[in-house]
């Protein structure tokens, strides 16, 4: 089939399955004539690299695990391929750093709005810390490659030496 049949039977943009090709995702085949073919496999890894990529997989990990993923028609299933594990376990500690990272980032701006005089509390969930909780609080940079967002984390009095531990 070709890329429009491809993109109108997944959802996804024609683009979008160019880049899943760049990324090693998808090997279709050329015809003579530069086109690409995709078989009806290519549904499925579809499918299967949206999956991966939504429970934040990075496609350089999708490539190195798509070949361990299979389907019942109702889930997802790994195989034991070796590395699978380490790879999932790997990225769910840094997307559970990442939410506590957020989380943080989140208190800390539930408490400067908490704190503004005369504001309606208009945050459900936000209860004001305690001063010594709110004290130990602040924002931090952390250089990620093309990120500019500072982030918020607590800071530990005890380990706290004046220089920022990056």
């Amino acid at each position: 089939m070709r890329i429009g049949v491809l993109a109108h039977e997944t959802g996804v943009s024609e683009r979008l399955l160019r880049y899943y090709e760049e990324q090693g995702l998808l090997q279709p085949a050329r015809r003579a004539n530069g086109y690409r073919e995709y078989a009806e496999s290519d549904i499925v890894a579809v499918s299967h690299i949206r999956y991966l990529l939504a429970a934040g997989l990075p496609t350089t990990v999708i490539a190195q695990v798509l070949h361990c993923v299979h389907d019942d028609g109702k889930q997802l299933i790994p195989s034991a391929c070796q590395g699978m594990v380490n790879h999932l376990e790997r990225e769910r500690a840094r997307i559970a750093e990442a939410i506590t990272q957020l989380a943080t980032a989140q208190l800390a701006l539930d408490t400067l709005l908490a704190a503004v005089p005369g504001r309606p509390d208009r945050t459900e969930d936000a209860d004001p810390l305690p001063p010594t909780e709110a004290s130990r609080i602040r924002p931090t940079r952390r250089p990620r490659s093309g990120s500019r967002r500072s982030t918020a984390h607590v800071v530990d009095p005890e380990r706290e030496t004046g220089l920022d531990d990056q």
